[in-house]
C-alpha cells in the first residue's frame, strides 16, 4: 500500500523550479525515484532526498508539476513547504516578466505579513 500523497501546483516552468528549490538550500536530483514508506519508491523529475528516507519528489503532470511525498514520513510541515516553493516560483516569474517587457524594478518590501510588494515602472 503506498502512502504517497500528490500535490497539483501552478508551477509551469521547470527551469525556475529548479532554482527556487537550490536558492531555497535544498540538494536537488535529477530524474530519479522518490524513497517513501515501507521501501516503496516513484519517479520524479526534481527530488529532494531527505537523511530519515522519505523523499520530496516534483513531476510533471500535463502542464504542470505536482509535488508527490509521504508526507507523513517526511515529516515536514506540508503547507509551509507549498508555500515557500509557491512564492518564491511567483517572485521569480514576476522578475523574468518584469525584465523580458523592459520593466525596471522602482521599488521592493517585503510586508509584516510575508507579502513581497514591488513597484515596476518603463520610461516611454
Amino acid at each position: 500500500m503506498s502512502h504517497f500523497t500528490t500535490i497539483k501546483i501552478q508551477i509551469k516552468n521547470s527551469e525556475i523550479l529548479q532554482e527556487v528549490l537550490q536558492e531555497l538550500g535544498y540538494q536537488v536530483e535529477c530524474n530519479t525515484t522518490v524513497r517513501g514508506y515501507q521501501g516503496n519508491t516513484t519517479q520524479a523529475e526534481y527530488v529532494i532526498r531527505q537523511n530519515n528516507g522519505y523523499d520530496l519528489g516534483f513531476r510533471r503532470s500535463g502542464d504542470i508539476y505536482e509535488i508527490i511525498s509521504d508526507f507523513w514520513g517526511a515529516k515536514i510541515n506540508q503547507k509551509e513547504f507549498v508555500n515557500s516553493i509557491n512564492q518564491k516560483y511567483a517572485h521569480k516569474t514576476l522578475m523574468n516578466s518584469v525584465n523580458e517587457q523592459g520593466f525596471d524594478i522602482e521599488e521592493e518590501e517585503v510586508l509584516e505579513d510575508g507579502t513581497v510588494r514591488v513597484v515596476v515602472g518603463k520610461w516611454v
